[in-house]
């Protein structure tokens, strides 16, 4: 049975959050405050709940959810190939409001979608959600609402679009702030040299370049590398350009 706590009170927080906690170990949803919007959360290692996620917002496996986690130190556990570039980006902005899309582990037992080998992680910066976070491990979220219809900014929105789909709804108040516009994740792929924005966001490329100056912004073409001098005898060949590896580009979700 669908049940809603307001987490503005002590009480009813530790029990939506044990009651959440519980519903996640039984493969079931749970609707949560994040730093952006609400979200739908699921068991990121359960295929059965990725699966009841996707159906719950009526998605396709060809729009995978983005992974959150509880703290920084998870991201080498769930990814692979992690550049000196990506941990600065991670290490300036987690908790916060940019997505990375990383190669995940192969190890992992795990299937969020048609991801093509990649997971696009985040750390949330909300209270409520890092403390579920920290009960469950890594989760599977994406904005709590049917697609193509608003993103919810409180649970009882969630609720009028997700109804009995969802065990547990966690209210938290407006997310963001009330009277704020909501802005999603600014999601860099972190699978290229160099790393590339594939959506704007909460993080101006600007803030990123302060830190990774050789960030792309989105769209902007990769530059040409350097001819190499000429050596004596030998005639030039033309220099090739990289060529990016296609990644899961989760850019209609609202929550990670």
């Amino acid at each position: 049975m669908t049940t809603s706590y307001n987490c503005t009170s002590e009480e009813q927080r530790a029990e939506g959050l044990e009651h959440a906690q519980r519903a996640i170990s039984e493969k079931k949803c749970v609707v949560m405050p994040t730093d952006t919007v609400y979200g739908i959360a699921a068991d990121a290692f359960s295929p059965q709940a990725v699966t009841m996620l996707l159906v719950s917002k009526g998605r396709g496996r060809h729009m995978p959810p983005p992974v959150l986690i509880p703290r920084p130190n998870a991201l080498d556990g769930l990814a692979t190939d992690v550049s000196e570039d990506a941990r600065k980006l991670a290490d300036t902005f987690w908790p916060g409001g940019l997505t990375l899309i990383f190669h995940a582990q192969p190890s992992l037992d795990w299937d969020l979608g048609e991801t093509r080998g990649t997971v696009a992680l985040r750390m949330p910066d909300d209270d409520i959600a890092l403390e579920l976070l920290n009960r469950t491990g890594p989760l599977a979220v994406s904005s709590a609402n049917r697609t193509g219809q608003p993103a919810a900014q409180t649970a009882a929105e969630a609720r009028t679009q997700l109804a009995e789909s969802v065990e547990v709804y966690l209210e938290g108040g407006f997310r963001p702030l009330e009277g704020s516009e909501s802005v999603a994740s600014t999601i860099v792929d972190a699978t290229t040299v160099p790393l590339r924005v594939v959506r704007d966001g909460a993080i101006s490329l600007e803030r990123l370049r302060e830190v990774v100056p050789g960030v792309l912004a989105l769209g902007e073409a990769a530059p040409e590398p350097a001819s190499e001098a000429p050596v004596a005898g030998e005639a030039l060949a033309p220099g090739e350009a990289p060529i990016p590896g296609e990644t899961a580009v989760h850019t209609e979700t609202r929550a990670e």
